[in-house]
């Protein structure tokens, strides 16, 4: 059964920090890109960050570079989403997803696998 279950998400204020977790299971990890999207209230859901796992380049949205990282451990199949300097738009509900290639999954939006979701909520 394949599963990514993202854990992390909580309450902070503006400034204040955050580190989600996806961790994956069921599929072969190095064959897929992990991605960040995230979706806020009343609004489109979008792609926050990528990582392609078998060589580690990652991918960000104009909104996040700088203040957001991607990693991956492969040993764990867990993928990471450090997130600074927060601000009250970032608040979201953020998903995890694979895809077969970081532009198959970040820039055509082609997802295999979607996690469930964690909310993150930062207070001004």
């Amino acid at each position: 059964e394949v599963q990514l279950v993202e854990s992390g998400g909580g309450l902070v204020q503006a400034g204040g920090s955050l580190r989600l977790s996806c961790a994956a299971s069921g599929f072969t990890f190095d064959d897929y890109a992990i991605g960040w999207f995230r979706q806020a209230p009343g609004k489109e859901r979008e792609v926050v960050s990528c990582i392609s796992t078998n060589d580690g380049s990652t991918s960000y949205a104009n909104s996040v570079k700088g203040r957001f990282t991607i990693s991956s451990d492969n040993a764990k199949n867990t993928v990471y989403l450090q997130m600074n300097s927060l601000k009250p738009a970032d608040t979201a509900v953020y998903y995890c997803a694979a895809g077969r290639s970081r532009w198959r999954l970040c820039v055509l939006g082609l997802i295999d696998y979607w996690g469930q979701g964690t909310q993150a909520t930062v207070s001004s």
